[in-house]
């Protein structure tokens, strides 16, 4: 007994398991989590609930397991920790180019302010005052807005109409209005394009000095889940139905981008992080301009004050469109989103126009398209306003 006595003393890994070899278990059983995770992510539609994990989780997590390995002396644990660590550095949305971007410099002459917001249904909850006074104050060129519409707690949403009250708050502003978005500007509307991307606005400004087009594209990915029990049947198949949604709105939104002649930016509520599947197809889409922002971990979102933990508001921009400065906004609770703050300039000349399909010219606000309920998928959302629109739109 004394022997074995010794030669459980003398063995690593036998001294470690009483007060370690937890630690083995728990990295081994993230490291299978992890790897499902990358070969299922974007590619399941019963993935999308997994992936809604906060992402800085793939790096705090195994960054902890391997502390407790170290110093419990697992030498196994600390392999598995150590690359489960590694792993899942590219789903922990951590940005470690922000600490690195060097000397802050001020937009050139002719940049423009634009800010993109999730509003969180238009101050339905909220008082119609601050909400306007907070928007007013942002004192933007250019806004880029979501959820121009009432929630009404089904899976579906009740458009409404505060065109007035815009006119009044924003009298030096046109503004494009469809499918419950909205695109203010100081800027020249030069056109609105029909889009194949369903939850997706693209208006055309025309930037200061040359007149030179800016397209920008104002984005509202569907959620991923309806707000219902997990206990229930209609929980998974919206989740089913809406990761089709999402799916046919990102394609399209791709296809849309690539056929966009102009300099781009691409801005608003993509309802994904970095540790969900589509945000591979976020990074074709355009730069993403968070480094600019200063932060090593930005997040944009939270599911209740104090836990603002998710980034799921984006900035993007094509060859051509350069974005200065980038930050987020406190909304006052306001929204549950931040808002979204660049400074964007052109840096080229515009390329030759090619066949972008023109629907309008705009000169001012846009009446709504009815008050009628309509689901928060792409299956029925609404066309942009005009009479030229394409057909099945």
């Amino acid at each position: 007994m004394r022997t074995a006595d010794v030669l459980a003393a003398g063995d690593p890994a036998n001294a470690a398991w009483p007060g370690g070899g937890w630690v083995l278990w728990a990295a081994g059983a993230w490291a299978v989590f992890l790897a499902a995770h990358l070969v299922l992510n974007g590619r399941w539609w019963f993935w999308l609930l997994p992936s809604l994990l906060p992402p800085p989780v793939f790096v705090a997590l195994p960054a902890l397991l391997l502390v407790l390995a170290g110093v419990t002396g697992d030498l196994v644990a600390v392999a598995v920790a150590g690359a489960a660590l590694l792993s899942g550095v590219r789903q922990s949305g951590l940005v470690p180019g922000a600490l690195v971007r060097g000397k802050r410099r001020p937009p050139p002459d002719g940049a423009v302010r634009v800010v993109s917001w999730n509003t969180q249904h238009w101050c339905q909850s909220t008082d119609p005052e601050p909400f306007y006074a907070f928007l007013r104050g942002l004192d933007a060129d250019v806004y880029l807005l979501q959820e121009y519409h009432h929630d009404e707690f089904d899976g579906t949403y009740r458009l409404i109409d505060d065109e007035r009250r815009l006119r009044a708050t924003f009298p030096g502003h046109r503004a494009v209005i469809a499918r419950g978005l909205i695109t203010l500007s100081r800027l020249p509307v030069a056109a609105t394009v029909e889009t194949a991307a369903r939850r997706t606005l693209r208006v055309d400004l025309e930037m200061p000095g040359d007149g030179r087009i800016l397209a920008t594209f104002n984005v509202h990915i569907p959620v991923q889940l309806r707000l219902i029990s997990p206990l229930r049947a209609d929980f998974y198949r919206a989740v089913r139905t809406r990761a089709a949604d999402r799916a046919r709105e990102y394609r399209g939104l791709l296809a849309d981008v690539a056929d966009c002649p102009h300099p781009a930016l691409i801005a608003g509520d993509f309802n994904t992080t970095a540790a969900i599947g589509d945000a591979r197809r976020i990074a074709r889409l355009g730069a993403d301009a968070v480094a600019l922002s200063g932060r090593l971990c930005p997040t944009s979102w939270q599911v209740r004050p104090g836990l603002r933990w998710w980034r799921l508001d984006w900035v993007l921009a094509t060859p051509g469109a350069r974005v200065h400065s980038y930050r987020f906004r406190d909304p006052r609770g306001l929204s549950d989103h931040s808002v979204q703050e660049v400074s964007v300039s052109l840096a080229e000349p515009d390329l030759p126009a090619g066949p972008g399909r023109r629907i309008r010219h705009h000169d001012g606000f846009r009446p709504h398209d009815g008050f009628r309920p309509h689901d928060e998928g792409t299956h029925h959302a609404l066309p942009l306003p005009g009479k030229d629109r394409p057909a099945g739109q």
